[in-house]
């Protein structure tokens, strides 16, 4: 099994680019079996989810080529499968983004539930009530999701809490219904935004994405598009975040700040120094880390998929911060793993309390989920020594040649075939 070894302390300085974000280019994948025309997507991060959904989509009769930098994907008027096996679905939650886009336009799918990362409890129950809103008949049977409905129709729908998935997936479905849907408390993220970006160049008649209620007038088909994948926050999140915990000093190159607001908000209250252009943003450190406190939450609120990269940072800075977890309850994994670093976390409940600064120091941690793998990494660069970091394959989901880019900032950091059966001296 795969795993990092990385020699520490080191300070990231350089220049990196963003990479495609991988929430954002899921359901435009998943968007293509929409399309009666080829759908072509730049922008697309290579990592892990992204292969595994081109497989999903190539079961399902979407035929996809690489030009260039570019992807075109087909899914054409050919007869196609309805099914999407676990064997296909296991390790990634994403892949439910194709129930929608199956049903709406062949009246018929099959969905195996989906895996993902262990982080906690993430039912499909709001997918499956907004489909029956939009009059499908829903089965769940043996592990799989059953739908049909000889065409959609207009309806409305509130999502009891703001999804992500679920959002995508009825805007999707939605979007060849017959009628107008409302759906109301809708997710907010910014990759929703894109979504219906990408949906309105195929021809989808869409209002109010980002916000809490999207209006989609349906239509009778969706046709051949165009379209580049935003940059990655939670990528860029990141590597400011490590550059803030070692001292250093970076730019990333194609960043925008839009949508990392309270990410920034904290760093600059912690003691950075942001520049913000059109042509990426920097991060310094010239002073010591003040703690801040986070309280996790949707859109536009803090992002809990950096909040273990943020409670790595608080381990430096002087004194305690708090973070609290809203969005999921078993997101404090990588806790124990820190702690073997010599981090002093304490969890109570929901709130996990960081007392700081700590001097972290090499050890063998293992990756509990894909973000838990790099608030590890984080914690193995700013560490005295080497380290670790087991179960990288989690990392490789999300996040696109993560050691050639922190070695672009300096990191010494190796990718091994397999664990060391003892610690080395030098990467």
């Amino acid at each position: 099994m795969e795993c990092f070894r990385i020699l520490g302390p080191t300070r990231l300085h350089g220049e990196v680019t963003a990479s495609g974000a991988k929430n954002a280019a899921l359901p435009a994948l998943a968007a293509s079996l929409l399309a009666e025309g080829p759908l072509e997507l730049s922008g697309l991060p290579a990592v892990r989810d992204i292969r595994t959904m081109r497989q999903l989509l190539g079961h399902l009769g979407v035929d996809s080529e690489e030009d260039g930098p570019s992807l075109r994907l087909r899914a054409g008027n050919q007869a196609r499968s309805d099914d999407a096996p676990y064997e296909l679905v296991k390790t990634m939650r994403a892949s439910i983004l194709v129930l929608g886009p199956l049903l709406a336009r062949l009246g018929h799918a099959r969905v195996s539930l989906p895996g993902g990362c262990a982080i906690g409890v993430r039912p499909i129950d709001q997918h499956l009530a907004g489909l029956e809103a939009l009059g499908a008949e829903v089965e769940l049977e043996h592990g799989y999701v059953s739908a049909r409905a000889r065409r959609l129709t207009g309806g409305s729908f509130r999502f009891h809490v703001p999804t992500v998935t679920g959002t995508e997936n009825l805007l999707m479905a939605a979007c060849l219904a017959k009628g107008t849907t409302v759906l109301d408390n809708c997710a907010r993220e910014p990759e929703i935004r894109e979504l219906a970006t990408l949906l309105g160049k195929m021809g989808a008649r869409i209002q109010g994405a980002g916000t809490e209620r999207i209006e989609i007038e349906g239509v009778e088909s969706l046709n051949a598009a165009t379209h580049r994948v935003i940059p990655d926050r939670i990528e860029i999140g990141t590597y400011l975040i490590g550059a803030a915990m070692t001292g250093g000093e970076i730019f990333i190159r194609g960043a925008a700040s839009a949508d990392l607001a309270p990410l920034l908000e904290k760093l600059a209250e912690s003691g950075c120094d942001l520049s913000i252009s059109d042509s990426g943003l920097g991060l310094s450190r010239p002073t010591e880390l003040k703690p801040r406190d986070i309280l996790t939450a949707p859109h536009p609120g803090f992002p809990t998929d950096l909040q273990a990269q943020y409670m790595a940072l608080m381990t430096q800075a002087s004194g305690q911060a708090t973070i609290c977890e809203t969005v999921f309850e078993n997101r404090f994994q990588h806790v124990p793993e820190l702690a073997r670093m010599g981090a002093d976390i304490h969890i109570h409940g929901t709130f996990a309390h960081v007392h700081g600064p700590t001097a972290l120091s090499g050890a063998r941690v293992m990756a509990t989920d894909l973000r838990a793998s790099a608030c590890l990494v984080l914690a193995a660069i700013a560490a005295a020594g080497e380290t670790i970091v087991g179960r990288i394959y989690h990392l490789d989901r999300g996040y696109e040649r993560m050691e050639l880019k922190l070695q672009q900032l300096g990191a010494r950091v190796e990718r091994l075939a397999a664990e060391p059966t003892r610690a080395t001296t030098t990467p």
